[in-house]
């Protein structure tokens, strides 16, 4: 049996949520809908059953810990799911927030909100970070240093960056960010 393959995306509000479905029917992805919340409200074993129950092999998946510094809910399911030797983790979305007291993690590249590329991490709103800063930091990305993700992409906050990343406009950011995950393992977005 072939592994199920996973995007992760660190946010999964009502917005995001909307984003991120957005972006799966335009790319002709699944979203597990029910992963996501603020934050994540299905426990580790029902999100993974729902991935192991979907028809589909490459899924969107989404993780929020709503603001929670330490390990909340959404990154304990992030972790479960990296170390489930029946998922592939092709990457993960690190969204930005205003959370304080976290180490961030970092970033080969991030999407801004004008859907362009930055070698570096981008803000809550998708602005790139000033020279010398080095982590997107959000709620739901520290558990990140400790795994094997093959690539981790950064924007800012879903819903906000003065809505460029809107479902009504076209989810850019969102989708871009996947695009090159998808890309990155050689796969046609």
């Amino acid at each position: 049996m072939r592994k199920k393959q996973l995007i992760i995306i660190t946010d999964g509000d009502q917005i995001a949520r909307k984003t991120i479905e957005k972006v799966g029917a335009k790319l002709h992805l699944r979203t597990i809908s029910a992963s996501g919340g603020n934050p994540t409200v299905l426990p580790v074993e029902e999100v993974k059953r729902e991935i192991a129950e979907a028809g589909e092999e490459l899924l969107l998946v989404m993780v929020d810990d709503a603001g929670a510094r330490g390990k909340g809910p959404g990154e304990r399911v992030l972790e479960a799911l990296c170390q489930d030797k029946r998922f592939s983790v092709l990457g993960v979305v690190a969204v930005a927030s205003n959370t304080d007291g976290v180490a961030g993690v970092p970033v080969a590249f991030s999407v801004t909100r004008e859907g362009k590329i930055h070698h570096g991490p981008v803000d809550k709103e998708g602005k790139p970070e000033p020279e010398g800063h080095l982590r997107v930091k959000g709620d739901t990305v520290d558990v990140l240093n400790r795994l094997p993700v093959p690539l981790i992409v950064g924007i800012g906050d879903i819903g906000k960056m003065a809505h460029a990343d809107d479902e009504e406009q076209g989810a850019k950011v969102t989708t871009r960010a996947i695009r090159e995950i998808l890309r990155f393992h050689g796969l046609n977005p």
